[in-house]
């Protein structure tokens, strides 16, 4: 889901400052090196687009006001739809890839700026209507707004809002052993692939005892759990997108509508009709 690895942030060489004049807009090093301590940025990107793994100086709470997206870091998975966001903590690598269209909305910010402690582990945030409106209206602001103006009040106003967001999100954790981290990364790319955990560990080189260890011991749940849960999370951008739920369940490995179902609402809360477009 990701592009080659690349450890240096897009746009930006690593430790260095930005040049002076103008810049393009697509040079990152004007958010992650601006004056203010708290900046946001809104990009568009088309369905299907991978932004490559990369680290930030700043930490960044990522968010798509609208869209699907994809995001990993090197244990984790998480499905960003609307309303769902990540706390990204400066120096974690990342990458994201869209499912659908998405309008992205990003604040850098530099925590070395606040008094206030925040998460130093990527986390899912629930955004509020409230934050979803600040984070809008952010992207809006110059770099270059006045440390006592309206700019810097919303902005508190946004991180405290986010500060009070319990975790959430959609997030499947991947663990961080190579074989375990290579059958994960291949269930990624084909939810419906029907291997059991035996012929996985033939494949990654272990054998199912260590694999169904690790599960249990970096990831906290069965194979079988964990593979149930990504294959629904797998299942929502495509009902977004307006996917028959029966073609859905089938191709992921579901022998009835009703066992899909069922599983859906163990995951997510809500069924799949829930899920299509209206």
């Amino acid at each position: 889901m990701c592009s080659a690895p690349s450890h240096a942030a897009p746009g930006a060489a690593p430790g260095r400052r930005p040049r002076n004049g103008p810049q393009p807009a697509s040079d990152l090093s004007r958010w992650e090196y601006a004056r203010n301590p708290v900046v946001a940025m809104a990009k568009e990107y088309p369905a299907g687009h991978a932004v490559a793994w990369h680290s930030h100086p700043r930490a960044q709470l990522i968010y798509a006001s609208a869209g699907v997206m994809k995001l990993r870091t090197r244990d984790a998975f998480w499905l960003l739809p609307a309303m769902r966001g990540v706390w990204m903590p400066p120096g974690v690598e990342h990458c994201m890839s869209t499912s659908t269209a998405v309008s992205l909305r990003t604040l850098y910010v530099n925590i070395d700026g606040f008094a206030a402690t925040f998460a130093d582990r990527p986390v899912g945030i629930a955004v509020s209507p409230l934050l979803r409106e600040l984070l809008l209206r952010a992207a809006q602001f110059s770099l270059d707004y006045t440390a006592d103006g309206f700019e810097a009040r919303l902005f508190a106003l946004a991180l405290e809002e986010m500060e009070a967001s319990s975790e959430h999100g959609i997030h499947l954790p991947t663990g961080q052993d190579k074989r375990l981290n290579k059958l994960c990364e291949a269930l990624l790319d084909n939810p419906g692939d029907p291997r059991s955990l035996a012929q996985w560990a033939d494949t990654v080189g272990a054998t199912t005892r260590t694999l169904s260890r690790l599960f249990r011991t970096e990831v906290g749940m069965s194979f079988v759990v964990w593979r149930q849960q990504l294959r629904i999370i797998a299942a929502i951008p495509r009902l977004l997108a307006g996917e028959r739920v029966t073609d859905v369940a089938t191709s992921l490995g579901y022998n009835t509508l009703s066992a899909f179902s069922v599983m859906f609402k163990r995951v997510t809360r809500k069924l799949p009709s829930d899920y299509l477009p209206r």
